[in-house]
């Protein structure tokens, strides 16, 4: 079962043992992280991660934060989160949308959402919830893909030529959101695994023309962090 209004992940939802490959292999030098942290710092404060998925992240925030949350509006990954974190006392994943957050008001410091917000036109309802559960003082991160560059960019834009990533820059601009940009990367272990993950992130069409013109185990990968504060 999704949450109500939530559009399905056509990777995660479906693939989620690819999906972790895919999370282990992304940004290998912690590129994203250090962007946020020049932003702002989330030691001993709250965390929120919406559309945690199998709570790959909640070990790694939990390591610095006094609380973590995990949201997740699909049943199975949210199981998953919770086995993943059952060690951690500090750490709890509820099921709930980024347009209807399971929280009360001014309840968290920072917000992290890593492809949760899909491209930007659409996520207006999330951005309220938002400014509903940030304290003043808080901060939140979205990254998302940045198809302007990189040669996952190329790959992104094939894939999906109906997203336009001028209109994407403006609606996050026009908000106040700032744009941080991100070479992370994707590192490999093996082809299998390159391939595999390629599969699940694109019809069987791009992903064939994909894998036949790329070589070895590494993919430049640029992303964007936009991030606002409160």
């Amino acid at each position: 079962m999704s949450r109500s209004g939530t559009t399905p992940s056509p990777n995660i939802w479906h693939h989620p043992e690819t999906y972790e490959i895919e999370n282990h292999a992304a940004d290998p030098h912690g590129r994203i992280e250090a962007a946020m942290r020049s932003v702002t710092d989330w030691s001993g404060r709250t965390l929120l991660d919406i559309g945690c998925g199998t709570g790959f992240h909640l070990p790694r925030w939990a390591q610095d934060a006094a609380t973590v949350i995990g949201v997740e509006p699909y049943a199975p990954l949210a199981q998953v989160a919770r086995r993943r974190v059952r060690r951690l006392p500090h750490v709890t994943v509820l099921e709930g949308s980024a347009q209807a957050l399971p929280l009360p008001d001014a309840s968290v410091d920072v917000v992290h959402a890593r492809w949760a917000y899909f491209f930007g036109p659409g996520c207006e309802p999330g951005l309220a919830e938002l400014d509903r559960v940030v304290r003043r003082g808080g901060a939140a991160f979205v990254i998302d893909n940045d198809a302007t560059r990189s040669t996952f960019g190329r790959w992104f834009r094939r894939g999906y030529p109906d997203i336009d990533p001028d209109a994407v820059e403006r609606f996050w601009s026009t908000r106040g959101w700032t744009r941080t940009p991100v070479d992370m990367g994707w590192s490999f272990t093996s082809r299998e695994d390159l391939e595999a993950v390629v599969r699940i992130e694109f019809t069987p069409e791009v992903a064939d023309a994909v894998i036949a013109e790329h070589e070895g185990l590494e993919v430049d990968y640029a992303v964007n962090v936009w991030w606002r504060r409160w």
